[in-house]
């Protein structure tokens, strides 16, 4: 099996975000020790240094940490960081322009809550 290709980001960093999944759904919990570099590299068919480079990205994050000659290990904490830091894209990404859309079109907030409201029971 190869890695599958998301949208033309480099694979060290779909490595990363494959962990920080993982931590974020609680499939990788706290203080729980993460896949190898070597694992990934074999499940995924791509380049052990690939990994390890997606790996490292994390333990610069304080997402992961290493204990010397056992592997990595997710940090205390690392599931709060990691909800806080995607909350922030969340609110970038979508609501943003989600907000200065309604804007352009003449939809209240109020207008807005409604349809997302409505849209949720639905």
């Amino acid at each position: 099996m190869t890695f599958p290709v998301d949208d033309g980001r480099p694979i060290f960093q779909q490595v990363a975000e494959r962990i920080e999944d993982d931590i974020v759904d609680g499939s990788l919990a706290e203080e729980a020790q993460a896949p190898s570099t070597t694992h990934f590299a074999q499940f995924y068919g791509i380049n052990p240094a690939t990994a390890a480079k997606g790996v490292n990205v994390l333990v610069d994050q304080g997402i992961l940490y290493k204990k010397r000659g056992i592997g990595m290990f997710v940090s205390e904490g690392a599931r709060e960081k990691l909800l806080a830091r995607r909350r922030h894209q969340f609110y970038e990404q979508y609501v943003v322009p989600l907000l200065q859309e309604a804007e352009k079109l003449g939809i209240s907030g109020e207008q807005l809550a409604s349809l997302i409201t409505e849209k949720g029971r639905g």
